[in-house]
């Protein structure tokens, strides 16, 4: 529901004598005391956001914000306001973003702050824009500035290859709540945190009623949607193993260190009984695949029979590059490829590359050539014994629309990746609580293995069955636990809240018009 501005213009139907002195108190702060009060706020609303997973944070945080919204004089300074809590929030979620550069400091260092400030003053932007066109349709509105920033969210999770890290709704991965994406996958939550946010605002202006029916409809919610703790193992799943390396990013193509990792994986990988499935994490081994595919007698001999998924880079015959998820079956014969698609920016290649590489730029995260080439098909992958399989490299697995859905329901996921690039600070963690989200809108268990943790066997629930701690070599077997029936949001994606969204646009303008007349 649309709440009309009052002429009191608080933007909430309140009235101006039941605020609190914050809008009075803000005002009265010079324009640096504004701004570092939004960037603060910013700051505090990536409290929700992993490792911290402090969602009220975020919760009360995003409501002052949105009571600030409704003393904004103009749309122009809606979009200031919106724009210096973005860069404060995006600036704490994305801190990890220099982590990459400072792998070889002396070549990319120097870029690590730019990056920074770029990545959050960018995504700002999104929210900066959301809050000038609701200053535009309804001024001084706080739900329709809510609505248009999950509408930002949306957005910026589609465009310029996308990038949907740190959504809003991504704080209510550790809760109840975070089942409710089987139904409308990580934009739904986007909109559920500004019905919270929005539902304090409302507390706040004295709408204690409106509010608090809010508030109790997600408790309720939540109570019905709750998972509960996970049934024991089923006695015929099959065992795979995860086997985590711990290869350190600075030293991980180290000629002096690649056949001590490669060593330590056969090692782990060959130890007690032989599981179902084994599963290394993404470029695990240091050569390319053209040169190792006549003799795998080292994988082979460690496997002992059971099929191996490891992450490998390759080269084709015209001499392009793939990161790629190879499935090792018996007799060490390669079974099953997948070249990684959706490519990170600036990391695996260089948008404009054929031009900035004639500087001598090239992606951080390559190793030979001047960058990857994008793999050409998305689909399943079979693994032996187990079953059809969607394959996910690293960054793959926060795209949640680009997740593969066709007439065959897969038995699980299988994400590799290398979050050595991240730090040991917030990018593996919230990496991890992505995919743990990709498992609840698919109804699908996930095997996630990480070069440097966190690896993981994730549920169809989203719950955490078994994992390796960040920084710690290691391999474990794990039941694969049972996939669901498929949920909804395997069927629809995001169309669904999309059109929600533009519904309730569409029914403020029409209601601001019809007042205006």
């Amino acid at each position: 529901m649309l709440i009309r501005a009052g002429s009191s213009g608080c933007g909430s139907g309140c009235q101006a004598h039941k605020m609190p002195n914050l809008r009075a108190r803000f005002a009265m702060l010079s324009r640096p005391g504004r701004f570092a009060v939004l960037l603060v706020s910013g700051v505090i609303a990536g409290l929700g956001q992993a490792p911290f997973d402090l969602w009220p944070a975020t919760i009360v945080a995003l409501a002052v914000a949105f009571v600030l919204h409704g003393d904004c004089r103009s749309a122009r300074q809606a979009a200031g306001q919106a724009w210096f809590f973005g860069l404060g929030y995006f600036a704490f979620t994305l801190r990890w973003i220099i982590e990459p550069f400072l792998v070889d400091v002396a070549r990319h260092g120097w870029m690590a702050p730019f990056a920074l400030l770029l990545m959050a003053g960018g995504a700002a932007l999104f929210w900066a824009v959301a809050a000038y066109l609701a200053g535009r349709l309804m001024p001084r509105n706080i739900a329709m500035f809510g609505l248009m920033l999950v509408g930002a969210e949306v957005t910026r999770s589609l465009i310029l290859s996308g990038f949907p890290w740190a959504l809003l709704g991504h704080i209510w991965v550790p809760t109840a709540l975070a089942q409710l994406a089987a139904l409308g996958g990580p934009h739904l939550l986007s909109l559920i945190t500004v019905l919270v946010a929005w539902s304090v605002a409302l507390m706040v202006a004295g709408r204690w009623a409106g509010g608090l029916g809010i508030v109790a409809l997600m408790v309720v919610a939540g109570f019905v949607v709750r998972p509960g703790p996970p049934p024991a193992p089923m006695a015929d799943a099959p065992i795979v193993r995860l086997v985590q390396p711990n290869a350190p990013q600075h030293l991980k193509w180290d000629p002096a260190y690649r056949d001590v990792f490669l060593n330590r994986l056969v090692a782990l990988t060959g130890q007690g009984p032989v599981p179902d499935l084994i599963v290394w994490p993404e470029t695990a081994v240091p050569s390319l695949l053209n040169y190792i595919v006549g003799d795998m007698s080292l994988l082979e001999g460690a496997a002992r029979g059971a099929p191996l998924v490891f992450g490998i880079q390759r080269r084709d015959d015209i001499g392009q590059f793939y990161n790629s998820f190879v499935v090792m079956g018996q007799g060490g014969a390669v079974t099953g490829i997948y070249d990684k698609r959706h490519l990170v920016p600036f990391g695996e290649y260089i948008p404009g590359g054929n031009l900035v590489g004639q500087f001598g730029i090239s992606g951080l995260a390559t190793t030979d050539g001047g960058g990857f080439a994008a793999g050409a098909a998305h689909g399943l992958i079979t693994l032996p014994g187990i079953g059809p399989a969607i394959p996910l490299i690293c960054y793959e697995g926060i795209f949640a629309e680009e997740i593969a859905r066709g007439t065959q329901r897969p038995r699980l996921m299988v994400l590799i990746t290398n979050d050595a690039w991240f730090g040991t600070a917030a990018g593996p963690y919230q990496h991890l609580a992505q995919a743990r989200l990709r498992s609840i809108e698919q109804g699908l268990p996930m095997v996630r293995v990480a070069n440097t943790g966190v690896s993981a066997m994730i549920d169809a629930r989203g719950r955490l069955r078994a994992q390796i701690p960040l920084d710690v070599e290691g391999a474990v077997d794990v039941p694969l636990p049972p996939a669901l029936a498929a949920p909804v949001y395997t069927r629809w994606g995001d169309w669904p809240v999309i059109l929600l969204l533009v519904a309730a646009v569409l029914s403020g303008a029409f209601m601001r018009q019809r007042d205006s007349d």
